[in-house]
């Protein structure tokens, strides 16, 4: 196992992380287009996964192959093409990883290194692994001469729809499954969000998929910008230079 993932380490350090190594295209299971889809379903890996305890410390391993796209701090690239991660739920990114796994999230850029994780057992520790990092405070953020305004309308919007899901500094809720924003690129949070509204996120939750659909590109530029802007207390990387 261990020369296995080295193997593919220094394979993903090597290759672009938009070239995929060789085999079988993704599944495709019915997401939220489908009249049963059921959100954040319990059963299968995900379940098996959610009921392990997840060591840090033996995930450490298994996310050298997630590095070479994610960066080994799990900080992602400011311009939105792949998420920071640090500091993210296990319950996130179990669900998340679960769902590329088996079709239901389309990433096929992501698929080919997330099925090398072997089992629900190594999902959970390579989790824990990322939940246990620094959230990096030099994210990718909205750069317009009118930042100060559009933080201002996007902080609006999110204390009027999104504070009760994701909270006010942007931790999330682990329990169930809410996503720590706080860190997250700008770039990365508009596109996604899009993508939600539009339905082509096909892992979705319906309750956000409603809440958004209503909202003009402009509208969703400002949350995204306002968004990128939140910090956790005690959960951000201390500045350069600081102990």
């Amino acid at each position: 196992m261990f020369k296995k993932t080295i193997t593919l380490a220094l394979a993903s350090v090597l290759l672009p992380c938009s070239v995929a190594f060789a085999g079988p295209p993704a599944p495709k299971a019915a997401g939220i287009e489908s009249k049963d889809y059921q959100w954040a379903k319990m059963e299968g890996e995900m379940k098996a996964a959610l009921a392990v305890k997840g060591v840090a410390k033996k995930g450490e391993e298994g996310y050298e192959i997630c590095g070479a796209c994610h960066l080994p701090s799990g900080a992602g690239r400011p311009d939105g093409t792949f998420p920071q991660l640090a500091g993210q739920h296990t319950t996130v990114l179990i669900k998340q990883m679960a769902d590329i796994r088996m079709g239901l999230r389309d990433n096929p850029t992501m698929y080919p290194f997330a099925k090398e994780l072997v089992d629900p057992e190594e999902l959970a520790h390579v989790s824990a692994y990322i939940e246990s990092l620094c959230i990096p405070t030099d994210h990718g953020k909205y750069e317009g001469a009118d930042a100060a305004a559009q933080i201002a309308k996007g902080k609006a919007l999110y204390e009027k729809q999104c504070v009760e899901c994701h909270g006010k500094n942007g931790e999330g809720d682990k329990a169930k499954f809410y996503p720590v924003i706080a860190g997250q690129h700008y770039k990365y949070l508009l596109r996604q969000m899009t993508e939600i509204r539009d339905g082509h996120r096909r892992n979705a939750n319906p309750d956000m998929v409603k809440v958004i659909k209503p909202y003009t590109n402009d509208q969703l530029v400002a949350i995204s910008a306002y968004q990128a802007s939140l910090q956790m207390p005690g959960a951000m990387c201390k500045p350069k230079g600081k102990k």
